[in-house]
């Protein structure tokens, strides 16, 4: 059976989180961000030339998935929910219904996640920023990577 990890750059060092993926044994990373960096000097180990850099250093591999990260269009959907709640990207504990539900139908129906499984090594992990996984797309697509393709999905917090 297939694991599938996922984590969230907030929150975390790069030896932390290296050691996080070190722990659970993953052997790929795949990064579902649409812009492949985070603001924040704390944060400058996420972006994608340095932490690249990094994984292949703990021989860990990566890939991008672009097209699994919300268009720019739909998170503006969650930034307009987050400014309703008065919350921020950072501080976020869950999804805005409307912006769940359009990237369910706008990214997750169209992609094709029976070539992404069938390229999972034995134990990945997604990567997005959000600290909380319900607060992050990554969750909707280990949601449903489970429920279609029986992967094991654990949460790196």
């Amino acid at each position: 059976m297939k694991t599938v990890a996922t984590i969230g750059a907030y929150g975390w060092t790069l030896d932390r989180f290296l050691d996080a993926l070190a722990d659970a044994n993953v052997e790929l990373l795949v990064d579902v961000r649409q812009r492949r960096g985070v603001r924040g000097r704390e944060y400058s180990w996420a972006n994608a030339q340095r932490l690249q850099a990094a994984l292949a250093e703990a021989g860990i591999r990566y890939s991008h998935h672009k097209k699994l990260a919300p268009t720019t269009e739909l998170r503006h959907v969650q930034y307009a929910e987050d400014d309703r709640l008065g919350v921020g990207k950072r501080s976020r504990r869950e999804l805005a219904p409307a912006y769940r539900e359009r990237y369910l139908q706008e990214i997750l129906e169209p992609a094709d996640l029976d070539a992404l499984v069938a390229n999972l090594p034995t134990v990945s992990a997604l990567l997005c920023v959000e600290l909380d996984p319900e607060a992050c797309h990554r969750s909707l697509i280990a949601d449903r990577l489970a429920e279609d393709h029986g992967v094991k999905v654990v949460h790196l917090r």
